[in-house]
């Protein structure tokens, strides 16, 4: 049998403020949250709420289904994309000042499959031959927020989490109460 463990309303609430003050303390403010559907739509809805900050959403359901979606203006706003007819006043396809801070959130990086898309996706659909840009981009205009970290996931650039797992050593199910609803297997 699976080891289970259960999170409550007011466990999630914790972990949204625990997030909330570790992204303030950091001097991260982002323009937009963005929820990862299903599992990050709401711990994103409630940061959002706790701070005032704009809140958007991306379906990467890789579990679920094969249907993903491309959010690529997402991207061209972390990359500060400049629109084609401000060419000739910016004089370059991109400018720093037009980035937009992008926290970016799920309830669990458990495999960093989701994470890893997403870098794939936005890099692929803007500017991807810019390497060294998005470098920075991902380190300083698009953080990641979980409310469970998983130590062993092969994605390791989460900057803000409230909780850590290791499902290598602990193999555990973990039930958020968006999930435990009506009949659960």
């Amino acid at each position: 049998m699976i080891k289970k463990h259960y999170y409550s309303w007011q466990d999630i609430e914790k972990m949204c403020t625990e997030i909330v003050t570790t992204m303030y303390t950091s001097k991260f403010t982002p323009d937009y949250i963005v929820g990862i559907t299903r599992g990050g739509n709401i711990p994103a809805t409630i940061i959002s709420n706790m701070t005032g900050i704009p809140c958007e959403a991306i379906k990467v359901s890789l579990r679920d289904d094969s249907k993903l979606e491309s959010n690529n203006w997402m991207a061209e706003d972390a990359f500060g994309v400049v629109p084609l007819n401000e060419l000739e006043v910016y004089k370059s396809r991109f400018d720093p000042h037009k980035r937009k801070k992008i926290l970016i959130v799920d309830d669990i990086n458990d495999t960093g499959t989701t994470f890893n898309w997403i870098i794939e996706d936005w890099q692929s659909g803007c500017f991807s031959n810019e390497k060294d840009v998005w470098d920075v981009v991902w380190g300083n205009t698009v953080k990641f927020a979980v409310l469970t970290e998983n130590l062993a996931s092969n994605f390791d650039h989460v900057n803000f989490y409230a909780h850590e797992i290791n499902k290598a050593e602990d193999d555990v199910w973990l039930v958020y109460p968006w999930e435990n609803v009506g009949k659960y297997e």
